[in-house]
């Protein structure tokens, strides 16, 4: 089922997601619903909070990615309840986007080399490092979680810039081609 993407200006964005409990209730369905969801929007990444649950579930996949690098195209991912573990003081810059922020793009910059531990689907635990495109996925979702979004990480002087464009995006003032839950 396609869920509606929260768009900036809804307060479920800016909360700390809750850890949840291996008994959630449909769990499995939620997570297939969230990819489900992000396909259909043609995202690569969905955090919970995007579809209104200030839970602390992510979903990615860099599917999209294949041509270019066969090791992004076999990145696909649900984490449950992560927890940033490590990052490193080396960081890059790439330009960012975001489903509940649609039409804005700006260069962000983010740790290099993360190192994350996470729960799969059956709560398994899992300590993974990720380098390059996917450590800078995984951070933007993982913001998410804690209530952050890329736009926070842009150049006051950026942020000044994009403050109309944000100020439409409340008022529900622009165009998508997914359904979304308005401010």
């Amino acid at each position: 089922m396609i869920l509606p993407i929260y768009t900036y200006g809804n307060a479920v964005l800016r909360k700390v997601a809750e850890p949840i409990t291996v008994d959630y209730p449909e769990l499995s369905t939620l997570i297939t619903n969230m990819f489900e969801t992000m396909y259909h929007a043609e995202g690569v990444g969905l955090a919970a909070p995007q579809v209104g649950l200030p839970i602390r579930i992510l979903v990615i996949d860099l599917a999209p990615f294949k041509e270019d690098d066969p090791e992004l195209g076999a990145f696909k991912v649900a984490m449950i309840n992560p927890t940033m573990l490590e990052k490193s003081a080396a960081e890059v810059s790439g330009e960012e986007g975001c489903l509940s922020i649609p039409g804005v793009h700006e260069t962000v910059l983010r740790a290099e080399v993360i190192k994350i531990k996470y729960f799969d689907i059956d709560f398994n635990e899992h300590i993974e490092e990720f380098q390059g495109y996917k450590a800078h996925v995984v951070q933007h979702e993982y913001d998410h979680l804690e209530g952050h979004l890329f736009t926070d990480r842009v150049t006051p002087i950026r942020r000044q810039l994009l403050k109309s464009r944000l100020t439409n995006i409340v008022k529900g003032k622009t165009s998508c081609s997914y359904k979304v839950k308005k401010a």
